[in-house]
């Protein structure tokens, strides 16, 4: 049955809540349309289709496509091709170019598109292809919104495809593994990290056993990659997923990897009896007869004990709640107790396997719950504010938050690109190398038990980060277009009744910055610290009255300042200190 529903409207604090959480994050007035409705409203907008199909990455250097149609001698190095890729996903994050009713939806697509990356991972210096990458992102993409797909095509098929994906293939040398010589990698971390895994993390108990790994064993790793071997990168990107063509949306191809050999005599597969554990029930998986070529494997018949793998697999109760713990700590919290795996993850679960193992429904059902916008009982940190902010979550939500523009990609390739490669580069310095994960299980904050989120801070990173936000609000080095103007965003967003009073304005700005802003006060006797104190409210208030000059009333003097725009460079740069003082504060780093 589906979780508890919250009922009643929103309102700002549940509004910005869910549209952080479940894009990659919202202007203002986005928060204060979604405020205005119930979760059944809102989060039906957020999955509202159709939805335009992202234009295609350019190369600055010939000013078209490559990714469908190949490189020339006339194209940038395939280096410089794969930071364009980068490029070109940070503006499907933003919804570049996209309508502004579509907005939120696009960018929740591409927040899921980037969750499966984080389950489904690429290493890009390993992977070293710019079309591999670009292919298996839009993989992700066709798979994202899957409620009103096929009811074949979920993330159970999705498992299936990246078996055979050239990224996969490449990343975790499925391309080595042949028949005689079957290399283990990608079926190990199939089972271990991608599928059914080892368990919930904190609660197991030391294995006795070598190579018994509680859902699955050192057997069931070996059955796995004979299954899977036998297959090869195509580096003509020309074998083609003619059932993703036919069923998925759009009208782009997506190669995959290849047989070894050719599709009637796949000579590099394993033809044997693969005998699984008693993990899985003693099952064996061995090729359809009807598929063979005789007695030589064929491309389908390999393809079909991929499938026999993947449904043996997604059979186990397991399965499911390992994935529905990757989708909790990614939108939810970092932790998961016993308690809560057996309630909250346990119909998580229930709702991915009734719906046919689609993403989209537990999504849905996850952000209309009680359990999203309230959390745990008697815990008080797992839901406003309870997750700190990747550095793409902080970038790209500071971007949309101010409506920050970036050249158009397809009009001024050089420049967008040269920005997003600053914005890549500001990623690596707080601590995220994009598409660089550290290993194959992906970035350590969304998988890394028991620091979780809490690895994306540290001492240098942390000071990345207020210097992203500095370079932001105040002079720039980052120059271009990249740039917040305080003045302009509280003339657009703030009523002069507010903006003219220093505390009033503070306050304002909270609710939409900070993630815990209710019962606000700067009155120390009266607050309640139940989130922000009225020390930090007064911090603020310190930081935003410094002027160039000594005013013997300084609220007074911002009130008048503001009303008489006569010393705009004076309200400038005190509402430059104010946006500072908030924004590369430790509260902004949450959501």
């Amino acid at each position: 049955m589906p979780l508890p529903s919250l009922g009643g409207t929103l309102g700002y604090k549940r509004a910005a809540h869910l549209l952080h959480r479940a894009t990659f994050g919202p202007t203002k007035l986005q928060i204060d349309s979604f405020a205005t409705l119930n979760a059944s409203q809102a989060v039906a907008l957020l999955f509202q289709q159709p939805l335009p199909d992202p234009a295609l990455p350019l190369d600055p250097e010939t000013g078209t496509e490559w990714v469908l149609t190949g490189v020339t001698d006339a194209n940038s190095g395939d280096p410089d091709l794969q930071e364009i890729f980068k490029g070109w996903f940070i503006g499907q994050m933003l919804a570049l170019g996209v309508p502004p009713g579509n907005q939120l939806a696009y960018s929740a697509r591409e927040k899921i598109v980037f969750f499966l990356h984080t389950v489904l991972t690429a290493i890009q210096s390993k992977v070293d292809n710019s079309r591999s990458l670009y292919f298996q992102n839009q993989l992700f993409r066709k798979f994202a919104f899957d409620k009103t797909l096929p009811v074949d095509y979920n993330f159970k098929e999705l498992t299936k495809k990246i078996s055979v994906d050239n990224a996969m293939l490449r990343l975790l040398d499925g391309n080595l593994n042949v028949r005689g010589s079957v290399n283990e990698n990608y079926a190990r971390e199939l089972l271990e990290l991608y599928s059914i895994g080892r368990g919930l993390e904190g609660t197991l108990p030391p294995a006795t056993t070598p190579g018994d790994y509680f859902n699955f064993t050192e057997q069931d790793v070996r059955a796995a990659a004979q299954v899977l071997s036998g297959w090869e990168l195509d580096t003509t990107f020309s074998s083609f997923d003619e059932e993703v063509d036919l069923y998925l949306t759009g009208t782009q191809k997506l190669p995959r990897g290849k047989v070894r050999g050719s599709i009637t005599n796949a000579s590099a597969h394993d033809n044997a009896v693969k005998q699984f554990s008693d993990r899985f029930g003693n099952a064996t998986i061995q090729p359809d007869p009807l598929l063979l070529n005789g007695t030589n494997a064929t491309e389908e018949s390999a393809l079909d004990e991929i499938s026999q793998l993947i449904e043996l697999i997604y059979a186990q109760p397991e399965t499911a709640r390992n994935f529905c713990r990757r989708v909790y700590r990614y939108f939810v919290y970092h932790e998961i107790t016993q308690t809560i795996d057996d309630t909250i993850i346990a119909e998580m679960a229930n709702t991915f396997v009734s719906s046919g193992f689609k993403i989209q429904p537990v999504l849905e059902d996850l952000f209309q719950s009680q359990h999203f916008y309230e959390a745990a009982a008697g815990v008080t940190d797992d839901n406003f504010g309870g997750i700190i902010k990747s550095p793409l979550d902080l970038m790209v939500g500071t971007l949309r938050l101010f409506n920050v523009q970036l050249p158009d990609p397809t009009g001024n390739t050089v420049a967008y690109y040269e920005q997003t490669g600053e914005l890549i580069r500001a990623l690596s310095s707080m601590g995220m190398h994009f598409y660089e994960p550290f290993d194959v299980a992906g970035y350590d904050a969304y998988h890394q038990y028991p620091i979780y989120h809490r690895s994306w801070i540290s001492t240098n990173y942390l000071v990345s980060r207020y210097e992203f936000i500095r370079n932001m609000v105040s002079d720039s080095q980052m120059g271009g277009m990249m740039k917040i103007d305080p003045v302009a965003f509280v003339q657009a967003n703030i009523s002069n009744a507010i903006a003219s009073d220093a505390r009033l304005l503070i306050i304002e700005l909270a609710k939409y910055f900070l993630p815990l802003a209710d019962n606000l006060t700067f009155d120390a006797g009266a607050d309640d610290n139940a989130g922000l104190t009225a020390e930090r409210l007064n911090y603020f208030l310190t930081a935003f009255l410094k002027s160039p000059q000594i005013d013997a009333d300084p609220e007074g003097a911002w009130t008048f300042r503001w009303n008489n725009p006569v010393d705009m460079e004076v309200v400038r740069r005190q509402l430059e200190n104010l946006f500072n003082g908030m924004l590369q504060s430790p509260e902004y780093q949450l959501y």
